[in-house]
């Protein structure tokens, strides 16, 4: 048996989401919060429309482009963005995982748009987007949070496309370089790369994509908590910070404490450099590992942010799926334990092994100092596997 590391890492929250929030957060970071105030006027208002107005600074969207809060997370955005604007052209989904499919079965069984086409990838590939149509409108998702595997870049979206993009980006923005100019409709949520709270989404919109919103209205009904249809309107209050629903005030204030956190830290191109840095610091421990390997088999997509791990077939040999899923369960039961790592296990629906949040908020010394933890968890349960 190994000897128990020494080293710990400094925060074991290596969760793909929540996640970690960012380094030198307390509770402080929330006192300014408006707290027991109505969210449509004075500084509550200030403050959504400071959030709105900090994103699209902080990620440098073009000047044409609008940014506004949604209620229901990155889900509650997607879901907006495709029961208000889908229907009027054919539809491509392309899907690689568990959250992009479900804009795939939103579009199968519910929406059922005329012309629908689906291009499903198994976890750990990449869908064939050669084989994609622009005379159709195209969803796709930019870093599949459950299978780590991400859009190596922007190349394959046409510049004169006549559909509309909707790209969630949930795992991506403030991680990865989006190429705007390629998106119509971007969504993300608070509660990922940068780490603040749930509740809330965030969309962005092209011109183009508030033109549909102004032209057209789909043959569905569509409830009001995903009516998009003001935003049409390039003087609409919901880009001030007006909101379909009542938000949270006080995940208001954490977020943009994390807006904050990014400026200072130099910017979108600096958070960038920390999420490759913690991948980087990662891929040193999987690279010298023989019983670790990616569960993207590519590099060009594989995710910087939602690093996702399978078993070598060596190290796992005659243990059937369920039993590699209780030995995850068991490493990471004695890595929280220790105070090691915490949420280390993969979306239940991927192949067992591990998913390790790299996200900017994540520092490259713990990585580095998990590594070790993992190999002694891996060699003291192995032992014990069924």
């Amino acid at each position: 048996m190994s000897l128990k590391p020494v080293m710990r890492p400094a925060d074991g929250r290596f969760s793909c989401g929540p996640t970690k929030k960012r380094p030198g957060w307390s509770w402080e970071a929330l006192a300014g919060a408006p707290l027991g105030r109505t969210h449509r006027g004075g500084i509550p208002k200030i403050r959504l429309a400071q959030a709105i107005e900090q994103t699209g600074a902080l990620l440098e969207i073009p000047d044409d482009y609008k940014v506004f809060i949604t209620p229901a997370s990155d889900t509650g955005a997607m879901e907006g963005a495709m029961w208000s604007m889908l229907g009027g052209r054919p539809v491509d989904v392309f899907a690689t995982d568990e959250f992009g499919r479900r804009w795939l079965i939103d579009a199968v069984e519910e929406l059922k748009p005329q012309g629908l086409r689906t291009f499903d990838a198994p976890y750990g590939s990449a869908p064939d987007y050669s084989q994609v149509n622009f005379d159709h409108d195209v969803i796709f998702t930019w870093n599949a949070t459950a299978s780590g595997v991400k859009i190596a870049n922007g190349d394959w979206i046409a510049d004169d496309r006549e559909g509309l993009t909707f790209c969630d980006a949930t795992s991506a923005a403030f991680a990865m370089d989006l190429p705007w100019s390629k998106l119509d409709i971007t969504t993300f949520s608070w509660q990922k790369c940068m780490g603040g709270e749930a509740q809330h989404g965030i969309a962005i919109l092209s011109p183009r994509a508030r033109q549909r919103l102004r032209e057209f209205r789909p043959s569905w009904p569509v409830p009001r908590i995903l009516q998009w249809f003001e935003a049409g309107d390039e003087t609409a209050k919901i880009y001030e910070g007006s909101t379909i629903n009542t938000p949270s005030l006080m995940c208001t204030e954490d977020y943009i404490d994390a807006l904050n956190w990014g400026a200072r830290e130099g910017g979108v191109s600096a958070l960038i450099a920390r999420t490759k840095a913690n991948a980087a610091a990662l891929d040193a421990w999987v690279q010298k590992t023989d019983w670790i390997e990616y569960l993207a088999h590519d590099p060009a997509t594989r995710s910087e942010t939602s690093v996702t791990l399978k078993y070598a077939a060596h190290a796992v040999e005659g243990l059937d799926q369920a039993a590699q899923w209780e030995l995850s369960r068991k490493i990471a039961h004695v890595l929280e334990r220790e105070e090691a790592a915490y949420d280390i296990i993969p979306h239940p629906k991927a192949p067992a092994g591990f998913r390790i949040w790299c996200g900017p908020t994540v520092d490259a010394d713990d990585l580095t100092a998990l590594g070790p933890w993992l190999d002694w968890a891996f060699e003291e349960m192995k032992a014990n596997a069924v």
